[in-house]
């Protein structure tokens, strides 16, 4: 691999009267070598990845950050196609990803309740009776005729929350997105989760709450490198990362 200083030799970005641009255009496609030969670098974000959730069941994604958890669920969301392979899912699915993820920053708190809804396959009529009760899931009422882009994290994620949970999907897909709310509004999402689980919601939650992964699953999923590498009952699992951890840990510090 060129090393930064022979990069910024070769190719002058340091010289003031060359823009960053210009520097970039210059740059070969390919700057990765092993030994003689040249060679593109290859990263698999998730690879060999198999597992079956039944109808109702809680999942937990835990694993470091990168180790490829969130580009998994996109996947089961259908933001990202696969390479390979391929995902067979079953039932309305509603995903709670990233903040903001599907609000349109102009929008109302209720044009956006009605604009979630209609991508959800949802009526208009349907919605407008249903956003009252949204709103107030969500502690929002007073704000509903506000535009989002005016929201904090926080009323975005109980708006985000309130909607995904309250058009009763048969599955749900979050992730750690309920860090970002308090303590009260958390527990009532746990609750909101149970109640769902009941109807027969299949649920899949990645979160670096160990706590919360015991609070809400039945079953746990390791990932590390973009691998599965353990499936079993949360405290389990939770204990091989842990053990990981450690490991990973020792391999750095000698």
């Amino acid at each position: 691999m060129l090393e930064a200083r022979e990069i910024s030799k070769s190719y002058n970005v340091d010289t003031p009267s060359t823009s960053l641009r210009e520097a970039f255009e210059r740059l070969p496609d390919r700057i990765f070598f092993s030994g003689r030969e040249e060679r593109k670098r290859l990263f698999w974000a998730v690879r060999n990845v198999s597992f079956t959730v039944r109808q109702g069941e809680a999942i937990g994604l835990i694993g470091r950050n990168g180790a490829g958890k969130s580009t998994l669920l996109k996947i089961l969301s259908r933001i990202t196609e696969p390479t390979s392979g391929e995902v067979d899912l079953y039932g309305q699915t509603a995903s709670l990803l990233e903040i903001g993820t599907g609000f349109h920053p102009d929008f109302s708190g209720r044009e956006n309740i009605l604009l979630n809804g209609v991508l959800l396959g949802m009526s208009r009529r349907e919605m407008r009776t249903r956003a009252n009760e949204i709103a107030a899931f969500a502690e929002l009422t007073d704000f509903m005729d506000t535009p989002v882009k005016y929201y904090s994290s926080g009323m975005y994620v109980r708006l985000a929350f309130a909607i995904a949970a309250n058009l009763e999907p048969e599955v749900l897909i979050l992730d750690e997105v309920l860090a970002v709310g308090d303590i009260e509004f958390q527990q009532k999402c746990f609750t909101k989760m149970d109640e769902l689980r009941k109807h027969g919601c299949t649920i899949i939650f990645a979160s670096h709450d160990l706590g919360s992964v015991k609070r809400v699953c039945d079953r746990a999923l390791l990932m590390d490198g973009g691998r599965l590498i353990d499936s079993s009952h949360p405290e389990q699992v939770i204990e091989s990362y842990l053990e990981l951890l450690r490991e990973q840990s020792h391999s750095a510090v000698c």
